[in-house]
């Protein structure tokens, strides 16, 4: 992975974690509390999973260990 595909991945995580906002609020006005709340999960989970994976691996390239721009290296 290089830094362009990183930040294009940072973009996609932040980007799902606002939608799951989204998805609850209209799924409260038109299904209900409950029904929002699930339907909102996959999206919090997987974004959420994703901005930690890029928080490790942008920790890891700062302190050497594995390099995003060259991750044979």
């Amino acid at each position: 992975m290089d830094r362009s595909g990183f930040v294009k991945l940072a973009v996609v995580a932040f980007g799902l974690v606002i939608a799951s906002f989204f998805v609850r609020g209209f799924g409260q006005l038109v299904l209900g509390r409950d029904t929002a709340e699930l339907l909102q999960a996959p999206f919090a989970l997987v974004g959420f999973a994703l901005l930690v994976y890029l928080f490790v691996r942008a920790t890891l390239d700062a302190v050497g260990i594995w390099d995003v721009e060259n991750p044979d290296a």
